[in-house]
């Protein structure tokens, strides 16, 4: 079988490799549980080609994230649920819902009413689907029918805060000044020190929860995105210590063998470098 453009061919492929006595024994003992972790970890894979800007590896990563969507289709496929046409009937159908401004009458609107608009759009969508569901005899979807239902718990903790924030704001609960958010930080930042003086795991974790919360409030406030800040300091980081450790190993040492202090003047001699190297790029 040779490779091909055509997604028929991947369709194909999958199909192959999932065909009893022909097909890869290692494929062949998936289910849709075994294969979810992958599908997370292509997705975050995705996310790191676009955050280094690698589009060739950003090529190979999305077609690996395109290969758990057929493999899950053709787990359901086996099972008489749905194939892959039917979920690409799905998302262009919602797409094509979502969009009047673009597929239908509506038209010139803003930004921002294309996101109130998208918000009662999926709400509509979300009460059909409970009314088919009831129909039909089954149970109602996973999360019940709050204002918080349908924000996945599999999500990273740092996005599910985020949505969970998003959805609450939607029906008023929400400050209306970053300030405000500030002030919740720095009430919680008091209420972390509190709990610390006072010894107990659980009450610490509770708190530092509290307190990173209100950040990923504060972040939404500002427009950012903290799963996406949170990588660039993560990659800030590294540079940053690779240079401690660089610096050291040009001495025959390790960060085992320095103190603090002299780790820490490598590392303000790192941010020197970063902020020269930056105003040069200007």
């Amino acid at each position: 079988m040779q490779p091909s453009r055509d997604i028929a061919r991947l369709i194909e492929i999958m199909a192959a490799l999932r065909t009893p006595g022909t097909g890869c024994p290692w494929d062949l003992e998936q289910t849709f549980a075994t294969i979810a972790p992958y599908t997370l970890e292509e997705a975050y894979e995705v996310a790191d080609a676009i955050a280094r800007a690698d589009l060739p590896d950003l090529k190979e990563e999305l077609g690996d994230l395109l290969l758990q969507v057929v493999f899950h289709a053709r787990l359901a496929e086996e099972e008489g649920a749905f194939a892959f046409p039917d979920v690409v009937e799905a998302i262009t159908t919602k797409l094509v819902r979502r969009h009047p401004h673009v597929f239908g009458d509506a038209r010139d609107l803003s930004p921002e009413a294309v996101k109130g608009m998208w918000a009662e759009i999926k709400a509509q969508e979300k009460a059909e689907r409970a009314a088919a569901r009831a129909a039909a005899g089954l149970a109602p979807e996973e999360g019940g029918k709050g204002t918080l239902s349908g924000v996945a718990l599999p999500l990273p903790a740092l996005t599910r805060a985020l949505k969970l924030q998003e959805k609450a704001s939607r029906v008023g609960f929400d400050w209306n000044d970053a300030r405000q958010v500030l002030a919740k930080i720095r009430e919680e930042t008091e209420e972390v020190s509190q709990a610390l003086d006072a010894g107990g795991t659980e009450a610490i974790r509770d708190e530092i929860g509290d307190l990173l919360f209100a950040v990923v409030n504060l972040a939404r406030h500002a427009d950012v995105d903290p799963e996406t800040a949170l990588r660039g300091t993560n990659e800030k980081f590294t540079r940053r210590f690779d240079h401690v450790e660089t610096q050291l190993a040009a001495d025959g040492r390790r960060p085992n063998d320095a103190s603090l202090d002299e780790m820490e003047a490598l590392w303000q001699d790192a941010k020197r470098l970063e902020k020269q190297s930056e105003r040069a790029a200007e």
